[in-house]
């Protein structure tokens, strides 16, 4: 537990003693069915996850209870970073399309100079 003034930990990764490393919970903190959700997808789409899903532990509390199965040895940290790479990359793209429609639709002068998957310096 955070001291009185220090930083509390975004990510906590609970494991039994002596556990599998391929059957971990993380502890989310500060987050909600938003990133929980979106990430639990982004997760399940990887070969080598068995299981995935989460919990909020309590309306008032705003932490996830994040679990990862996985099979053929695979550290659960991996699809985890995997997930949070590829979510980061589509919301990046996701972010990217929206700037350039926005700026098409109140500048009628301006035309794209690349694609909207690049970054175009918005």
């Amino acid at each position: 537990m955070a001291a009185e003034g220090e930083k509390k930990p975004v990510l906590e990764m609970v494991q039994a003693d002596g556990g599998d490393e391929g059957c971990v919970t993380f502890v989310l903190h500060n987050e909600d069915h938003t990133l929980g959700n979106s990430l639990r997808y982004m997760i399940m789409k990887t070969v080598d996850v068995d299981f995935c899903g989460y919990t909020i532990t309590h309306p008032s509390e705003s932490k996830i209870n994040f679990r990862i199965q996985t099979r053929g040895g695979v550290p659960a940290t991996e699809p985890l970073r995997r997930g949070l790479r590829d979510l980061t990359e589509v919301s990046q793209h996701v972010l990217n399309t929206f700037q350039v429609t926005i700026k098409s639709i109140t500048d009628p002068l301006w035309t794209p100079c690349s694609s909207p998957t690049e970054p175009t310096g918005l």
